[in-house]
């Protein structure tokens, strides 16, 4: 039972991890909350299952899905971000409430198209469950183990490894120094909007595909649950973001299987935050003066 309950953790997790990844990455570059994040969640989910029903090659509906939605996010970032946050004087709050708006929009907008309905992705296997040891494996949870790593491996070496990467964490650390030194912010950014939606988009085929059912509703959750993940990571933080995601993912399994706390499963993310910013305001990984 607790083998079971902990491998349903870690897929819970890492889904978790990947999605608030890409609000992370952009709320490290550009300093905004980018709750539209969750509609690059829903419009890579139902993006995916159309892709995956029009040519029963999962792969390609992953990449498929992950490259228009970044595009996406990046036509997003050049024009309706960036050119609010080029204006001078201009309220913090307001790209927050764009991006809320632009959320909101989109499950709208796949309601519309898509239908108010549910639709089943019906993922086919070879074997319906892998046996090791005293542990059933589902085929949905090792797809999901091996996309999360493949996808925080590309990432690592895309930021640690490449030009691009040097640029981005520049431009994160200090954007006018690094633009005075000759780096193309402008680039950083579009990678922040490629990645992030793109991570978003696979996570929510992830969870099609995990649960066999997405629906309009579908960013609903993750939209505030992102929002806690990141804040205990500590803003900005890929790192934190990713112990955050699993931290949330096991508690909540856990929580719900062990206890009989008359906790929603889905605020226990909130409660784990409340408690660990009462401890450590900075959260996770954070650190005191961006706070």
């Amino acid at each position: 039972m607790f083998e079971q309950q902990f491998m349903n953790a870690l897929a819970i997790g890492s889904v978790y991890a990947l999605t608030a990844m890409g609000a992370t990455l952009i709320y490290g570059i550009m300093g905004i909350l980018d709750i539209a994040n969750a509609g690059a969640y829903l419009v890579g989910a139902y993006l995916g299952w159309y892709i995956y029903h029009a040519t029963g090659n999962i792969a390609l509906a992953f990449i498929g899905s992950a490259i228009a939605v970044g595009a996406l996010g990046v036509l997003l970032q050049k024009t309706i971000y960036s050119p609010i946050l080029a204006k001078q004087n201009t309220l913090s709050i307001i790209p927050l409430v764009a991006a809320v708006g632009l959320f909101t929009m989109s499950s709208d907008v796949i309601r519309l198209i898509c239908g108010p309905y549910s639709k089943s992705y019906n993922f086919k296997t070879s074997a319906d469950s892998i046996q090791i040891g005293p542990i059933v494996l589902i085929p949905a949870w090792i797809l999901i183990f091996a996309l999360t790593a493949l996808c925080l491996l590309v990432l690592w070496f895309l930021l640690n490894r490449t030009k691009l990467g040097l640029a981005w964490r520049s431009t994160a650390n200090d954007s006018e120094i690094a633009k005075v030194c000759g780096v193309d912010t402008n680039k950083s950014m579009a990678l922040s909007y490629i990645l992030g939606y793109g991570f978003a988009a696979i996570a929510g085929i992830m969870v099609g595909i995990l649960y066999n059912s997405i629906t309009p509703a579908l960013g609903e959750v993750p939209s505030y649950k992102m929002l806690a993940i990141i804040v205990l990571g500590g803003l900005g933080n890929p790192v934190g973001t990713v112990i955050a995601g699993l931290l949330i993912g096991f508690v909540e399994v856990f929580v719900s299987a062990y206890t009989n706390l008359p906790i929603p499963k889905d605020a226990i993310a909130f409660v784990v935050l409340i408690i660990m910013l009462l401890i450590k305001p900075e959260g996770l990984m954070g650190q005191k003066n961006k706070m």
